[in-house]
């Protein structure tokens, strides 16, 4: 297992280096899940390996194997993406194409924020416009509440039953999941995603309850488009064939958007 270290925290992850002048491929995963869930038994590693494209996936903090502290103050969304500049520096990466799912989309579009210069593709996945609806502290605190439940079968929201089967498969530490949720962030501000200079593309499932809508959020941004999975929700959109094709159809410059910036 290679590691970093971020924050005086160990962070897992895998790497393949590129070929020489190539790109990385910086791949950020969702909540409750690691990097060999979100993206090797998802078939994104032997893609990637196909086409000879160099990527590096971390388990993000509270995940995977990566040091899982109990303190909710140390999941802010600024944290979280120092840990991927943190390996960006480890790699030797100035800049790389960032690919987040889900709640590793706002990991991924903090790096952005922070960092613009480093970033030269960004892929959003699993998120539409339902990323600005502020989180309710019930809803916070109902997600935590199933990650600590003694009994999952108590949980009554199919939802939130979901995650927590999901974190129990993946062997997750649930009071690090809880103290994820119940971190505190500022909302995202609509008028700085206009400012980003890099080409951008929301990505969500049709049927994707969670996501709301990807082509009202890509409409934020300055180079940004947005790409609509008929027949997927929020958990099969990541390991289809369609995504996948969205995905290297955009980096590979095959879409409206040159991902050189030419």
């Amino acid at each position: 297992m290679a590691t970093f270290t971020s924050d005086g925290l160990q962070i897992a992850f895998d790497a393949r280096e590129p070929a020489p002048g190539a790109p990385w491929l910086i791949l950020v995963h969702g909540f409750a899940s690691n990097r060999h869930e979100g993206w090797r038994r998802t078939g994104w590693y032997a893609a990637l390996e196909r086409r000879g494209m160099g990527f590096a996936a971390l388990d993000q903090r509270g995940h995977g194997e990566s040091a899982k502290p109990h303190d909710p103050a140390l999941y802010g969304r600024d944290a979280m993406a120092r840990d991927v500049l943190a390996l960006m520096d480890h790699l030797g990466a100035d800049r790389a194409d960032l690919f987040g799912y889900s709640m590793g989309s706002r990991t991924a579009l903090e790096v952005a924020l922070t960092a613009p210069g480093r970033v030269s593709n960004l892929i959003l996945g699993g998120v539409g416009d339902a990323l600005f609806t502020p989180r309710e502290t019930a809803a916070t605190g109902a997600m935590a509440a199933a990650m600590r439940a003694a009994d999952p079968e108590s949980i009554t929201e199919p939802m939130l039953r979901s995650f927590r089967q999901f974190a129990d498969e993946q062997g997750e530490d649930l009071e690090a999941l809880a103290a994820c949720t119940e971190a505190t962030n500022p909302p995202l501000d609509p008028e700085a995603l206009g400012t980003l200079p890099m080409p951008v593309r929301v990505i969500a499932g049709m049927q994707d309850r969670l996501a709301g809508d990807p082509e009202a959020l890509a409409a934020r941004f300055a180079r940004g488009k947005g790409v609509v999975l008929p027949g997927c929700d929020h958990f099969s959109a990541i390991p289809h064939g369609l995504t996948k094709a969205a995905v290297f159809d955009f980096l590979d410059g095959l879409d409206d958007e040159d991902p050189w910036g030419r």
